[in-house]
């Protein structure tokens, strides 16, 4: 049986590894596998595998540090996959990042698959260096949707488009959640992401304090713990309908007493090349508003799922989000069509399409 080498860079409760996850588990029947990342204590590709090899890299809060933390993990990871030799076929990289597995690759003649998921990586420079290794070093590109592919495209290297998807674990938890009662009162608003201005954090309290007279709650979940949350907000107004929530391995409870989903991505900053959580959001029958850009304009049809808008538009959001509580037909309608959309983006689909990417 061949085996795959995959390779992601920080194994956290984030999308990209997520995805990761599911893909291994779509490839473990037909391959033997194994699994590469940095130093970690937990996340999605935590005990995915049976075998799990880390090599060193560690965040800081000062970017140079990182940069210099990031360069030496990947001269480890070459090493650790160079000194493999020939008991490997092909190597797949989880986002741009870990190119020190792409150049120990390239070395021993091995297939190199990048799953492409980011588009908005600074500074420039440094973007340039990784799209010329990927540009030189990969066999095939696996993108998460059409517009990422067409605004990342690589001339003379084989690429597919394979949207994401969800767990089959999670559909049936939101499916079985959402035919029950809500279990809080009130109109509740949700966003799930990481910390970071260009998620729209800024955007998401303005968006509160516009609806704070209108009985509408709304809980912002952020990557990051009690200490990182603290500093962040320490000049910053909070809105008694605000709920500022640390970092969460399971996000269903959150979800289960929502009525909305926002992604506030950005446009000019983040461009958002998928959304995991806009689709698990729909799982819920949860009607979602995000940019109308990227991944997310793929995912959501304007009025239909939910509403594409940009974050900068903070009254027109504001708006609908107290237009949807009060109107129930119409969010019911919103609600069944985005349950339904959930369909078009299923865990078989994605595992055929996935194989037929790597055996090509």
């Amino acid at each position: 049986m061949k085996k795959i080498l995959f390779v992601h860079l920080l194994n956290d409760y984030s999308g990209s590894p997520k995805v990761l996850s599911l893909v291994i588990s779509a490839t473990k029947g037909s391959y033997d596998v194994e699994l590469y990342t940095g130093w970690s204590e937990a996340g999605f590709l935590s005990n995915i595998t049976k075998t799990h090899n880390q090599y060193y890299y560690k965040w800081y809060s000062n970017k140079f540090l990182t940069l210099a933390s990031f360069l030496f993990s990947q001269i480890h990871l070459f090493y650790k996959i160079i000194s493999r030799k020939n008991d490997f076929d092909i190597v797949y990289i989880n986002t741009m990042l870990p190119f020190g597995a792409a150049l120990a690759g390239k070395l021993l003649r091995k297939k190199v698959i990048y799953h492409i998921h980011e588009t908005s990586i600074k500074p420039a420079v440094f973007k340039r260096f990784l799209r010329f290794v990927i540009l030189k070093i990969a066999n095939k590109l696996i993108f998460v949707s059409a517009s990422l592919r067409e605004s990342e495209s690589f001339m003379g290297i084989k690429s597919n488009t394979i949207y994401n998807t969800l767990d089959k674990d999670f559909l049936l938890k939101a499916k079985t959640n959402r035919i029950q009662p809500k279990d809080s009162k009130g109109f509740n608003v949700l966003m799930i992401c990481s910390l970071k201005a260009y998620k729209g954090i800024t955007e998401f309290v303005a968006i509160a304090k516009k609806c704070e007279k209108a009985d509408i709650d709304f809980t912002l979940v952020l990557n990051a713990d009690a200490s990182e949350i603290k500093q962040y907000f320490t000049n910053t107004y909070v809105p008694n309908n605000l709920k500022l929530v640390g970092r969460q391995k399971d996000v269903h409870s959150f979800y289960n007493k929502s009525n909305v989903v926002l992604n506030l991505s950005r446009p000019d900053e983040w461009v958002e090349t998928f959304g995991l959580t806009i689709l698990e959001a729909m799982a819920y029958g949860l009607p979602v508003i995000v940019p109308p850009v990227g991944g997310p304009a793929e995912i959501v049809r304007d009025g239909c799922e939910g509403f594409l808008i940009s974050s900068y538009g903070i009254s027109k959001i504001g708006n609908k989000i107290m237009e949807l509580s009060k109107n129930k037909s119409y969010y019911e309608v919103l609600s069944q069509n985005a349950a339904k959309r959930v369909e078009d983006f299923n865990e078989e689909t994605f595992s055929m399409e996935i194989l037929n990417a790597i055996n090509e």
